[in-house]
């Protein structure tokens, strides 16, 4: 079976680790080819660069920015992208015949492409929904769905409804994804609505306290208070000043230590609130090397999700696997939509606030000081293992759209 693969996800090989090129790894391991279309977003001028191995051909198309940059060039390179992968499909997959599409959100711009495809081939098609857009847009205030400036989310919103036509399966994250797909687009069939959750190909990373000692060290990483660890994106979606309130309550927790990693356009927020304040017990760091973070998850005691509370979409951040495979509980604050909370308080490996309670914060981190979080972060792996497993994902796929 051959696939063609289209995401915004920049590629670089598919041995990578991460939702993606672990699904993919777990498609070529059942004797499909996948050919992956992939942006470079660095410069418009760059060439169209083409890794092929075996049984897989990845082109990274330019597309100019379209992750961390401002609304406006965001918008115009997001808009282009369907003109530029249709023309890179012609260029370099004239021959090729797929059975299957596959495809993400974001961008909901991939519709033409997907239809192009669809009819040339008569191939199957598979919309992996990991962002419900333009919605998530308006309820941050980046965008208006009434009066004047509501025309870019009306145009947006038809090409969503667009890509959910075009589409044979939607595959959403979680149940309330698949709630607020049927809720707010009745035109769709709900039979085509199916769960699609988050997935990755599943290691035991856990350590021996020695072990995480040495790492902490290296790290300059304190030995003896309870980490905890954010490590993602820094933007409006996480609710960077709730984040800020939570940590101004914990400057004089002698027994905690909060490590704040990643980048994005709230950063500086953060940055200043550091400044400011000096705090002994916080640390920020930039974007690092996916070896160094993955080092220091592993060796911090609490996984951090924040979701900034005017959401009325369901999110449900891929980060929380992380501090699951690395056995660490997960302590959400979310607004009261996304069903992530209820799914780590029923499955035992965590707590859950709304992310505009400050004193249930405070309460949850005093009663973590004294959990057994070793054992917790253990139900956190098991139900990964279970549930959120890629060949799982994978099995699933491949019966919904018919091919077994």
């Amino acid at each position: 079976m051959n696939i063609l693969f289209l995401s915004l996800f920049s590629f670089h090989s598919i041995n990578d680790r991460g939702i993606y090129p672990d699904l993919l790894r777990e498609f070529k391991k059942n004797h499909h080819i996948i050919y992956i279309l992939s942006p470079i977003e660095k410069s418009l001028d760059k060439k169209e660069l083409i890794i092929c191995e075996e049984n897989l051909r990845i082109v990274r198309v330019a597309t100019g920015k379209i992750q961390k940059t401002n609304i406006i060039q965001k918008g115009i390179n997001t808009l282009l992208i369907e003109k530029r992968f249709i023309k890179a499909i012609r260029k370099n997959f004239s021959t090729v015949r797929f059975d299957l599409v596959l495809y993400t959100t974001p961008p909901i711009t991939f519709a033409n492409v997907v239809k192009y495809i669809k009819k040339r081939d008569n191939a199957k098609t598979y919309l992996m929904l990991k962002d419900i857009f333009p919605q998530n847009a308006v309820d941050i205030g980046m965008m208006s769905s009434t009066g004047f400036m509501s025309l870019p989310y009306r145009y947006f919103r038809v090409k969503e409804k667009k890509l959910y036509a075009i589409s044979d399966r939607i595959g959403c994250m979680s149940p309330a994804n698949e709630t607020f797909i049927i809720a707010h687009n009745p035109e769709i069939p709900v039979e085509k609505v199916k769960l699609c959750p988050n997935c990755i190909e599943v290691h035991d990373l856990s350590l021996t306290s020695s072990e995480r000692d040495k790492i902490r060290k290296k790290y300059e990483l304190p030995l003896d208070k309870k980490i905890f660890v954010y490590g993602g994106n820094l933007g409006k979606p996480q609710g960077i000043s709730f984040i800020i309130k939570c940590l101004k309550t914990q400057i004089d927790n002698p027994n905690v230590f909060f490590l704040i990693i990643g980048s994005g356009t709230e950063y500086g927020k953060l940055q200043g609130f550091f400044d400011e304040n000096r705090p002994c017990n916080m640390r920020l760091l930039g974007k690092m090397s996916k070896e160094d973070y993955d080092n220091m998850i592993v060796s911090c005691d609490i996984g951090l999700i924040f979701l900034d509370h005017k959401f009325k979409i369901p999110n449900f951040p891929s980060r929380i696997l992380s501090y699951m495979q690395a056995g660490l509980p997960v302590l959400a604050c979310t607004d009261p939509n996304t069903d992530i909370g209820r799914i780590i308080v029923e499955g035992g490996f965590g707590w859950w606030c709304e992310s505009d309670d400050v004193e249930k914060f405070v309460e949850i981190v005093e009663k973590i000081i004294n959990e057994n979080l070793r054992a917790i972060g253990k139900k956190g792996f098991q139900y990964l293992n279970k549930h959120w497993n890629v060949k799982e994902q994978y099995f699933q796929i491949i019966k919904e759209i018919g091919m077994i």
